[in-house]
C-alpha cells in the first residue's frame, strides 16, 4: 500500500504555516510547485507583488487573444483557426452560422466542443443532441457528426490528439462530487434524428487525419443507424450543472476544478462559488510558478474577478517559466471581497508540453496584455 509519510516542512524567516492563509501582514505569497500543484511545493512571502515588472520582452510573455474578433464563419470545423497547439492537442475557435453542409470526422483523436454562444442541434452516428451555450460535448474519435445551429454559434474546440478524454479520479470526494456522471446526456434516436435521416441526399464526410482532410462522398446520408447499445458515445454536460469544490478557509488550487483528463493535458471548469469567509484566507488566486504546465484560460461568462480588461470570448495564455497571478486591481480584494460569491464561468486548459501559437491567433492578440500587471500607483 502506498503511504503518505508524516514529515515536517522547513520553515525559514517570517512566514505563514498554512498555504494561502494567514500571510504575514503586508506580504504577497508565491507558490513554486511541481506537477501542476500535485507535487512538492514551497510558499514564498514577498514584500511586493511578484508580477511587478516594468517591462517584459521575449516569447515567454503572457498573452491574451480576443477570439470574438475573428471575422466571418466557417462551414467546417477543420477550417476553424488554430489558436494554440502541440503534439497532444489542437485548440481552435470556430464560428458557425449555418448548418454544416458536410459531416465531419476526426481521425486524430477525441474532440471536445465547448459552446460559447448559440444553440441548435448535433446529429451524429448515435442520434440527436440539442446544444446551447455552456455545453461541453465530447465526441469520441471517429464519430461522424454535423451541427445545425438555430442561432450563430461560437465554439471552443479542444482535440485530444491520438488519445482520449477520461474523467478525473475524485479521490476521497467520491465519483459523484463536482458533477454526477448521471448528468451526462447521450444522443437519442428521436423524431429530430429520423427527420434528419429523411433528407437522404448525397453527403460528403470530411475526415481529418494527421492534420490533413480527406473527403468521402456517399450517394446517401450515412447517418442511417436505427439503433445502438454500449458504453461509448458522445456526451453532453452544461457548466451550470458543475458544483465546484470549495473551502471557506482555504483557496483551493485550480487542479481541484478538473473536469476532463487527457494523457498530456487537463481541462478544468471555473464555475460560480462562494468566496472564502475565513478572515485570514486568500480570496483571489495566488501568485505562482507553474513550471511544468502551460496555462490557458477561455473566459465564457461573468465577472472575471482576478483579471482586468478581460471580456467574455477572450483567451489568456501563460507559458511555463514565469510568475503570474492576480492583476493589481484584484489585489485590493486579496483578503476581503465586496460580494459574497464569484459569478464567472471559464474553461482552463493546462498542458504538460509547451504550446505553440497559431498564425491566426497573432491577428487577434492584445499586445498590451503583458502591461496589465503594472501597478496603477
Amino acid at each position: 500500500m502506498a503511504r503518505k509519510w508524516i514529515s515536517a516542512s522547513r520553515i525559514e524567516g517570517t512566514t505563514s504555516r498554512q498555504a494561502h492563509a494567514d500571510m504575514p501582514p503586508g506580504t504577497y505569497e508565491r507558490e513554486i510547485s511541481k506537477e501542476g500543484f500535485f507535487g512538492p511545493a514551497a510558499f514564498l512571502h514577498h514584500k511586493r507583488p511578484p508580477t511587478g515588472w516594468t517591462s517584459f520582452e521575449g516569447p515567454l510573455r503572457p498573452r491574451a487573444y480576443d477570439l470574438m474578433a475573428f471575422d466571418g464563419a466557417q462551414d467546417s470545423p477543420w477550417k476553424a483557426p488554430t489558436i494554440l497547439y502541440n503534439g497532444a492537442t489542437d485548440i481552435r475557435f470556430w464560428k458557425l452560422t449555418n448548418p454544416m453542409p458536410a459531416l465531419a470526422r476526426n481521425g486524430d483523436g477525441d474532440q471536445l466542443l465547448f459552446i460559447h454562444e448559440g444553440e441548435g442541434d448535433l446529429f451524429c452516428d448515435y442520434g440527436h443532441l440539442a446544444f446551447e451555450a455552456g455545453d461541453y460535448i465530447v465526441l469520441p474519435r471517429g464519430t461522424m457528426w454535423r451541427l445545425s445551429p438555430s442561432s450563430p454559434a461560437s465554439i471552443l474546440m479542444v482535440e485530444a490528439t491520438n488519445t482520449h478524454y477520461t474523467l478525473p479520479d475524485k479521490g476521497l470526494l467520491g465519483p459523484h462530487a463536482i458533477f454526477d456522471p448521471a448528468l451526462f446526456d447521450a444522443p437519442e434516436i428521436n423524431e429530430a434524428f429520423k427527420d434528419h435521416q429523411a433528407d437522404d441526399q448525397e453527403t460528403a464526410v470530411e475526415i481529418k487525419k494527421r492534420g490533413q482532410v480527406s473527403v468521402a462522398t456517399y450517394p446517401y446520408n450515412p447517418l442511417d443507424v436505427v439503433g445502438w447499445h454500449g458504453e461509448l458515445s458522445p456526451v453532453r454536460i452544461n457548466v451550470r450543472h458543475i458544483r465546484p469544490l470549495m473551502s471557506h478557509r482555504y483557496h483551493v488550487p485550480p487542479s481541484a476544478h478538473t473536469t476532463f483528463l487527457s494523457d498530456r493535458f487537463v481541462i478544468c471548469t471555473f464555475a460560480p462559488r462562494p468566496f472564502e469567509t475565513d478572515p485570514g484566507a486568500l480570496k483571489v488566486p495566488f501568485f505562482h510558478n507553474n513550471d511544468d504546465y502551460d496555462e490557458v484560460i477561455f473566459y465564457h461568462a461573468g465577472d472575471f474577478f482576478s483579471r482586468d480588461n478581460i471580456d467574455a470570448g477572450m483567451m489568456t495564455f501563460h507559458p511555463t517559466g514565469f510568475t503570474h497571478g492576480p492583476h493589481p486591481q484584484a489585489l485590493k480584494n486579496m483578503l476581503e471581497q465586496s460580494k459574497p460569491a464569484t459569478d464567472e464561468y471559464a474553461v482552463m486548459i493546462d498542458t504538460r508540453d509547451p504550446l505553440d501559437v497559431g498564425e491566426a491567433a497573432e491577428t487577434v492578440e492584445d499586445e498590451d496584455y503583458v502591461n496589465s500587471w503594472k501597478s496603477a500607483d
